[in-house]
């Protein structure tokens, strides 16, 4: 792989038609939050797709549902932090990951009144919908949150680069939680049929490796945030030296490695010097504590620590 190979990789691919308005987006919400110095982290969550074709039927799809990027996302929000919010379409987001299926309607009660009909939660919903919902009408009217989506591997590289492209100017301020599902193979534009494959004979499909972004993420676009990436195995051999070659070869401040049979109680937190497992005990579980919670609250002492080394040394 060539040192270029993600300027080839924009070179080549179009942004998503929706692009200008997500910059935009991205632009205002920077901007007002760095005038107000606030801390902010970009969010990324959810698996992204790889079409076959130009006019999508077939698609090879990373599988995440988005439960630790929008858990965190809302954690990190409660450390008064400013959030972008990039997800995939239709996977989990803060606050209505709550709730799945019909369990919004069964909430509801109708109440019908002659000619009107009015709709309220009903008495014994009240105590598990108010606390949420009172968190989000409060990070919608501080305007803290910033949700911007993707579907295609294309999408989220235009997407995290337009995204650098505005956290730059908070500089050590700026948090990347990086705990999308990238795909790690695509197909090239110009190698992809435009329309639906034909079902009369096995295709022949040839991937190429998506261009590892964390390079110039960390190099040349945000060189002075504090950039947290995942690391997901299943091989618990694998987990500690794949993520310090991945720390060696990027130069970033963080791998959260996890094993898949147990991501959801165990993580471990690998720095350049050192290693510590975060988990749940049984009893923690069981009483609904989610793991998200003590690793945002690590990372944002960890971000801490990190803006006033920057600030000492900048006097």
């Amino acid at each position: 792989m060539t040192s270029n190979h993600w300027e080839d990789f924009y070179a080549k691919h179009l942004p998503p038609t929706d692009f200008e308005d997500n910059r935009s987006l991205l632009k205002e919400f920077c901007e007002r939050h760095n005038n107000l110095k606030s801390n902010i982290v970009l969010v990324t969550s959810g698996g992204t797709t790889v079409p076959l074709e130009h006019n999508t039927v077939r698609f090879v799809d990373n599988f995440s549902a988005g439960t630790r990027g929008s858990a965190s996302a809302e954690y990190f929000l409660d450390h008064g932090y400013a959030v972008i919010f990039m997800h995939r379409v239709k996977s989990l987001e803060p606050f209505t990951r709550h709730f799945s299926g019909q369990q919004y309607l069964d909430m509801l009660e109708l109440h019908e009144s002659g000619p009107s009909t009015s709709i309220a939660v009903k008495p014994h919903s009240v105590d598990v919908l108010a606390p949420i919902l009172a968190k989000y009408k409060s990070a919608q009217e501080s305007r803290r949150i910033l949700y911007v989506s993707f579907t295609t591997v294309v999408d989220y590289m235009w997407l995290l680069r337009a995204a650098c492209e505005n956290l730059a100017a908070f500089e050590h301020r700026a948090l990347f939680y990086l705990a999308a599902a990238v795909s790690d193979f695509y197909v090239p534009s110009d190698m992809m049929p435009t329309h639906k494959m034909t079902s009369g004979e096995a295709p022949t499909i040839s991937l190429q490796l998506v261009p590892k972004m964390l390079a110039p993420l960390v190099n040349l676009w945000v060189p002075h945030a504090f950039v947290v990436s995942f690391k997901l195995e299943t091989d618990e051999n694998l987990l500690i030296t794949k993520s310090r070659e991945s720390l060696t070869k990027y130069k970033h401040k963080l791998v959260i490695a996890n094993i898949l049979q147990t991501r959801k109680h165990r993580v471990v937190f690998v720095t350049p010097d050192t290693s510590y497992e975060v988990h749940l005990t049984r009893d923690q579980a069981l009483s609904g504590l989610e793991i998200e919670e003590p690793i945002v609250a690590d990372i944002v002492c960890k971000h801490e620590e990190f803006i006033e080394q920057a600030s000492s040394s900048n006097k």
